[in-house]
This record gives C-alpha cells, sequence and structure tokens, in this order.
C-alpha cells in the first residue's frame, strides 16, 4: 500500500504533519477529515532504493520498545484515548522503521483492530510477552498499569543481558586477538627471520623449527583454513537449528566449568522475572510456562518448563516438576513451593528474581576476576613464547661467538 505525507489544519487552526498509508489520495482525505483535519496538502512519499535492502533497514532495538512503553503508560494514564498516544508517539519517534510501525498500529485501531491484534503483526518487535500482557491489559482495563510493568521488566532483562554480554566478550576478544596475532607473526613474520636464518648454516633449535615448519603450512594453506573455518561454522549453525543438536550443545553450554553455573543463574532470574509479570498482570500459569519456555533461550530449560506445564495440567504442583529438572536449585523450589501454598507465587517470583540478579552480578564480577589474569598470561605466552622462538637462534651464535 502506497504511503502518502501530509499537512493539514486542525479545528484550533494548528499545522499538522505526519504519514499515512492509503489505497489513493482520496481515502487519505477521508482518514484525515474524521480525525477533525482540514487537508492542505497530500503528496505520495518517494520512495528510498535502499527500504528493501536488509543490510540499510534501520532495526528496532529494545531500548525503543522500553520507551515507547513507559512513554504509551504515561499518556493513557493520563486519559488520552490510545489512538491520540500513538499518533503522538509516532509523531516524535526517531527511529524510522518503528515510526512506520506505530503509525501502521493507529491507522488498524482506527480501522477497528484491537491494539493486541495490531501487535501480533510485527512478532519481530512486540513477542509473545509483550502481546500477552497487553491483550490482559485491555481485558482488565488496566494498560497503563501493565505498560508500566512490561517497562520495568524489560528494563531489568536488559541489564541482565547486558551483565552476561559483558562477561562473555572479554575472553572472546582476547581469544580472537590471540589467534589474529598468531596468524599474523606466522604469515608475515617468520618468513622475514627464516630468510636470515638460511645463512647460518647450523640446526634450528628445535622451538623455532616447529615455528618455521608452521609458518610454511598456513602460508601454503591459508585459503583452505579459511574455507574449513566457514564450513565449520555454517555446518554448527545448522546442526544447533536442529532439536538434537541444540540439545546436545545447549546440555554442553549448561555444564561447561566456568560460564555454566553463571548461565544457570541468568536462567532462574530471567524465569522467575518473566513468570512473575505475567502471573501479576492476570495470565493464567499455563499460558505463562509456554511463553516462558520459549523465551527461555535455552532447549534443557525450554524442555524442563514444558515438563512443568504439562505436571500442572494434571495436577502437580509447580514445585515437584521443577525440582525433578535438576537446573532449578533447592532453594528456588523452595520458595516457589511457600509461594503456591501461601496464595503469593507472583510476589515470591519476584524476590526470587531479585536476589539472583544480585547472584548473577557476583557471578559475573568473581568471573571476570578470574579470567583477566589468565587470559593475559595466555595472551602474553603465546606470543611472548613465538619471539622467543624466533630469536634463540640469534641468542645461540652470540654464545657460540663469545
Amino acid at each position: 500500500m502506497p504511503e502518502y505525507l501530509w499537512e493539514g489544519l486542525t479545528r484550533k487552526k494548528e499545522t499538522k504533519k505526519g504519514e499515512m498509508e492509503a489505497p489513493d489520495e482520496g481515502a487519505v482525505r477521508t482518514q484525515l477529515r474524521r480525525q477533525g483535519i482540514k487537508p492542505v496538502s497530500i503528496k505520495k512519499k518517494p520512495k528510498d532504493l535502499l527500504e528493501n535492502i536488509p543490510l540499510f533497514q534501520q532495526k528496532v532495538k529494545e531500548k525503543d520498545v522500553v520507551i515507547f512503553s513507559r512513554q504509551f503508560a504515561t499518556m493513557i494514564d493520563a486519559g488520552l484515548p490510545i489512538i491520540q498516544c500513538l499518533e503522538l508517539l509516532g509523531g516524535e519517534e526517531e527511529n524510522v522503521a518503528f515510526k512506520k510501525i506505530i503509525t501502521t498500529i493507529k491507522d488498524d485501531i482506527e480501522s477497528g483492530i484491537s491494539l493486541t491484534d495490531a501487535l501480533k503483526k510485527y512478532p519481530d518487535v512486540f513477542d509473545d510477552l509483550f502481546v500477552n500482557l497487553v491483550a490482559a491489559g485491555e481485558a482488565g482495563g488496566i494498560l497503563d498499569v501493565i505498560l508500566n510493568r512490561l517497562s520495568a521488566y524489560m528494563e531489568k532483562a536488559m541489564k541482565l543481558k547486558a551483565k552476561v554480554k559483558g562477561a562473555m566478550t572479554y575472553p572472546a576478544s582476547v581469544l580472537v586477538i590471540s589467534i589474529a596475532v598468531v596468524v599474523l607473526l606466522l604469515y608475515k613474520v617468520v618468513p622475514v627471520f627464516e630468510e636470515m636464518f638460511a645463512g647460518f648454516g647450523s640446526a634450528l633449535p628445535a622451538p623455532t623449527q616447529f615455528l618455521v615448519n608452521a609458518s610454511a603450512f598456513v602460508q601454503s594453506n591459508i585459503l583452505y583454513m579459511i574455507v574449513v573455518v566457514v564450513i565449520i561454522v555454517v555446518a554448527f549453525k545448522r546442526y544447533y537449528k536442529t532439536e538434537r543438536g541444540r540439545l546436545q550443545v545447549d546440555t554442553l553450554v549448561l555444564k561447561s566449568p566456568v560460564f555454566g553455573m553463571l548461565l544457570k543463574k541468568v536462567a532462574v532470574a530471567k524465569f522467575s522475572r518473566t513468570l512473575s509479570t505475567m502471573m501479576s498482570s492476570g495470565v493464567p500459569i499455563l499460558d505463562g510456562l509456554d511463553i516462558v519456555s520459549k523465551t527461555a533461550g535455552n532447549k534443557v530449560i525450554e524442555n524442563a518448563l514444558m515438563d512443568t506445564k504439562k505436571s500442572i495440567s494434571e495436577g502437580k504442583t509447580i514445585a515437584e516438576p521443577l525440582s525433578e529438572s535438576g537446573i532449578f536449585p533447592s532453594m528456588v523450589v523452595s520458595m516457589i513451593g511457600v509461594g503456591e501454598n501461601t496464595g503469593a507465587l507472583d510476589a515470591m517470583l519476584a524476590k526470587i528474581a531479585d536476589f539472583y540478579d544480585d547472584e548473577v552480578d557476583a557471578a559475573v564480577d568473581a568471573m571476570t576476576a578470574l579470567l583477566e589474569p589468565f587470559m593475559m598470561v595466555f595472551l602474553g605466552g603465546v606470543v611472548g613464547g613465538m619471539i622467543i622462538a624466533l630469536y634463540l637462534p640469534i641468542f645461540s651464535m652470540a654464545g657460540a661467538v663469545g
């Protein structure tokens, strides 16, 4: 459907501008008159040559959705109609892609579609959790409260994700730098020394000879090595997309000595926060577990939560299957059991989430403190060892001359 840029005057003679999707110019005029705006100028929006190329399309970030939810909640709480809220939010949005989505949602609501159904059209921006909570808010007449809860939940989820990302980035970057330095030395530096060693007329020390051989191998097979790395990465991604592959990889990740415990704590915090937010907003626990399992990010945890959902549907408590999964700590299971018995499961889950947020902070700090010296020694050992191996023949010759 084509887009039109319009300009018009309100009943108070205020100038307004905007964009609208419509079949033709007449439909735009009709829609503007319904909104109490007298059209002054309507013209078709020129096409962007890069809009159909995914690489150049602006993406909607999680932060954009958080700000949108906060502002939307404030406007609804102030008594503004939903359509007016969306019109104001769309007009102020700087992200072009998100601005277009908000405008389309507003147009859909004006045509008689509910807010929930309008949001469902954009699953990449508004996930199942967001849509289901908005549906609960619409049904209960507490949309502003729900949007505020969603904003708070998303802000805490973003902080949790940033902590884990920061913890993973440091060792990964050091490893990549180490590999790049080693390849550069083997490909460019070692051959220069090899030419110099050729005039010595004596056998090279074992470490130096190993470097020379490795350098010759890299120079002869660098293209094959790159192809092999690409094939391994592509094969791993395809394997991970399969049910069996994802289960095996996620199991290994949770059992890894350094990151496994951290990821388990992150999973507990995320599970507790998400389910607490949904239950406190009126979403049934079975629907909540279904959504939480889909957003778990780990197949092992997803299976455990789906087993929990099945057990609850058979009349069991939530604590029993969680305990049998072996993933959730006994303390967490006990607190959930207490929450079930007292009828305050959502509040208990919120407390668990707060506790495990602090646990993740402590785990990240401890892991960073442990990895920093180890990674520095690793990087220094690899590069330093190569440099010493290159200078061994020179030291040997200097000793012989002495």
